[in-house]
């Protein structure tokens, strides 16, 4: 089962603008540095390491430019403890094992060969990503949180396109799929990885930023609201936290604003509905007390 080398894919992009365009068509509003990382990732046939806070659009970026490309989104989520088997492949075991009961032991020996064929072969995420016929995005979300000897396992598919299975040779892709590994930096990544890889810092967005994402994906909120979100959550992200509300927490909290028919936050509404913002008691308080003292900002303008 051994493949020719990937051929290379015919361009998705036109140029940067172009990638910011579809992006904003998808309600993903991308300025030009990730735009610009997308045309070249594109370009290079190179693998995305998308770093930053949790909550700020990685892993909604991977899924943005599937879905404005046309191409399937394959997820490996990492977790510690994630192996080969869950990542790659594995062996259908309990099929095998009916095989040779129904053949019997005395037939071992010209079944052997069978048991080890595609019928028994179960593929994962990263294996059936690059045996893919049709384009693919794969998605491998929270890489920073496997262990380092999992890494290895990467480094051959992102270097090569391709995979060797011991018991049925060297499977080269079908076509060069786009790579997102997204890390919320939990530890270092390796060297080799990061050297195959392209590298993208997704942080908080600025203000007017995060006010456009805001009255993009939040139905039925007005722009003064949207603003006035978007000014709050700006302001609590200057205290000292212990986790700083992300991106789709400040969605969370905009949806409920309008939910519960709000047009104005006032210092009360804020302290009510903060704890859709925040989830640790000292960080709640500290909010709180930042309203109680500054309830003026809460309205004003820079």
């Amino acid at each position: 089962m051994s493949n020719p080398v990937a051929p290379a894919n015919e361009p998705r992009f036109a140029d940067v603008p172009g990638v910011r365009e579809s992006l904003a068509d998808a309600n993903y509003l991308a300025d030009e540095g990730i735009a610009g990382i997308v045309y070249l990732a594109d370009r290079l046939g190179k693998p995305i390491l998308v770093e930053g806070p949790a909550g700020t659009g990685k892993t909604e970026l991977a899924k943005s430019v599937a879905a404005i490309t046309g191409a399937r989104l394959i997820r490996l989520q990492c977790y510690e403890g994630l192996d080969e088997s869950k990542a790659l492949y594995e062996w259908n075991y309990k099929k095998q094992l009916l095989r040779i009961q129904a053949e019997g032991d005395d037939a071992w020996s010209e079944i052997e060969e069978d048991l080890f064929s595609e019928e028994f072969l179960l593929t994962r995420p990263l294996l059936e990503a690059i045996r893919a016929e049709e384009p693919v995005v794969l998605l491998v979300d929270e890489v920073d949180r496997v262990e380092v000897e999992t890494e290895a396992l990467l480094l051959e598919i992102l270097s090569e396109y391709q995979v060797s299975i011991p018991e049925l040779g060297t499977v080269a892709a079908n076509q060069v799929p786009l790579v997102f590994l997204t890390s919320n930096a939990t530890r270092e990544l390796s060297e080799a990885l990061k050297r195959r890889c392209l590298y993208l810092y997704i942080d908080y967005p600025d203000l007017e930023r995060e006010r456009q994402i805001v009255e993009a994906k939040v139905e039925g909120i007005n722009e003064n609201l949207a603003d006035q979100v978007a000014r709050i959550v700006r302001s609590i992200r200057q205290l000292d936290l212990k986790k700083h509300p992300s991106v789709s927490e400040t969605l969370d909290w905009a949806r409920t604003l309008v939910l519960l028919g709000i047009d104005k936050v006032d210092a009360e509404t804020a302290t009510e509905t903060v704890n859709i913002l925040l989830k640790y008691r000292t960080d709640i308080d500290k909010a709180v007390k930042e309203f109680a003292d500054n309830p003026d900002d809460l309205t004003a303008g820079d």
